[in-house]
């Protein structure tokens, strides 16, 4: 793709970066397939090729089409599918999270979506204040309708209940039973603390079971995605030193095999802190380590030893039927699929396939709460090919996933880790 930069534009090391993007498209329409906004909307402006070229014409033009281009930035799940397709290699997962971070810098948007936007970055990423903003969503769900269609959209999908807070999953230190064979940071995250606790406490136990000591830091709190991806880079960079500083600590102390994150969606941001300080001095260096060090914790527990004295084998009389369902960020955003398929069947679990694997469930961090119509739309197709599988249960890797597929789906839905952490002798997870 021919690009029209000025010298001075160039001057940017970011503009260069972009123009470097740029180049490599070919306008072949490889992703245009693979897009799921594409796929429902039929807008080539909501597909990866027609967003990079808006893109490139509002940063050629220093901002002019800007008022045409940010709605079509908008509705991008950054679901990253087309990368997965893409025979030219372009990078459209930073080139999009710069056009958001350029987009919300030049033009202030309108009150009410400042507010929304404001309040969804102020809550989700606090645990004790997304808990709270949840119990009053909940109050407030039956007069949704008084509130406006945005508004009142949000209180809608405040949950009917909330779990208690688990003690396993608290800051600490878990040491492994019996042999220590690793030594791990786990990213206890922001709203998984929250809306699914069992997945830290599942987590743990089964590390633990498995020879590695768990460390959980005080200092660590959420990964930064969501702001991210909301075009606020400078709160993204915020979260992300805290976090990098605090596993530091630990590399530089006891030492640490490797970082442990259980949600997909802050996996991939923290696998990219490197990107995102590679032209900060200070922290470069520390940003490249941790992302060296995070694994997912499917591929944690692939390089681990199984005894075979464990438990084996869950409580159930028959064996269970799992459907596994890909986050995005995992498929895509880290290129893992086979790992928690290979673990569940390892485990005794019967793996369904679920038709259309490469396509959203509509989740996508906060996108289902700004975007609430076109993830419905997402969410109700993603359904309709899990139902076909007529499995027992829906296995996922991401706790947005998890969110969004068990709202309307007439089967449990849990994280991958709950069922392997039972299988090795943990409690059966909550609703089967």
């Amino acid at each position: 793709m021919q690009t029209h930069f000025s010298v001075d534009q160039l001057e940017s090391p970011t503009i260069r970066e972009m123009d470097a993007v740029l180049r490599k498209c070919v306008h072949c329409g490889f992703c245009l397939s693979a897009c799921p906004t594409y796929s429902i909307l039929g807008d080539e402006r909501d597909s990866p090729r027609g967003r990079i070229y808006l893109i490139k014409d509002m940063l050629e033009t220093d901002g002019q089409s800007l008022p045409q281009v940010r709605p079509h930035v908008d509705k991008c799940l950054s679901c990253l599918a087309c990368t997965s397709v893409c025979p030219s290699g372009v990078d459209y997962g930073h080139y999009v999270d710069y056009a958001r971070a350029y987009v919300d810098e030049k033009a202030p948007r309108p009150a009410l979506d400042n507010l929304i936007r404001g309040l969804l970055a102020k809550t989700i990423p606090n645990p004790r204040l997304f808990r709270l903003s949840l119990l009053a969503g909940r109050l407030g769900k039956p007069f949704a309708g008084l509130f406006g269609k945005k508004l009142g959209a949000l209180l809608k999908m405040a949950p009917g209940r909330l779990p208690s807070a688990e003690s396993l999953g608290a800051p600490g230190v878990y040491p492994a039973m019996g042999e220590r064979v690793k030594r791990v940071a786990l990213l206890a995250g922001c709203a998984q603390q929250v809306l699914r606790p069992a997945i830290n406490a599942a987590t743990i136990r089964l590390l633990n079971r498995l020879g590695c000591e768990v460390v959980v830091s005080a200092s660590a709190g959420c990964c930064g995605a969501l702001v991210h991806h909301m075009g606020r880079a400078g709160e993204a960079r915020a979260f992300a030193a805290a976090n990098i500083d605090a596993w530091m600590l630990e590399v530089d102390g006891a030492g640490l095999d490797a970082i442990v994150v259980n949600a997909s969606g802050c996996g991939t941001e923290v696998k990219d802190y490197g990107h995102l300080f590679k032209d900060d001095a200070a922290m470069a260096e520390k940003a490249a380590k941790t992302s060296a060090l995070t694994k997912d914790i499917s591929e944690v527990l692939a390089d681990l030893a199984w005894p075979s004295d464990l438990p084996g084998g869950n409580d159930a009389a028959e064996p269970v039927s799992v459907a596994y369902h890909d986050p995005c960020s995992l498929l895509h955003g880290q290129k893992i699929s086979a790992g928690p398929r290979a673990l569940l069947q390892a485990a005794g679990f019967q793996l369904q396939e679920i038709p259309g694997q490469h396509f959203c469930c509509g989740s996508a961090g906060a996108y289902n709460l700004l975007q609430d119509e076109l993830a419905s739309r997402l969410k109700d197709r993603r359904q309709a090919a899990i139902r076909k599988t007529n499995a027992d249960v829906l296995a996922t890797g991401n706790i947005g996933c998890q969110v969004q597929l068990q709202d309307g789906l007439d089967m449990p839905v849990v994280h991958t880790v709950e069922l392997l952490d039972w299988a090795s002798g943990g409690p059966k997870p909550a609703g089967l």
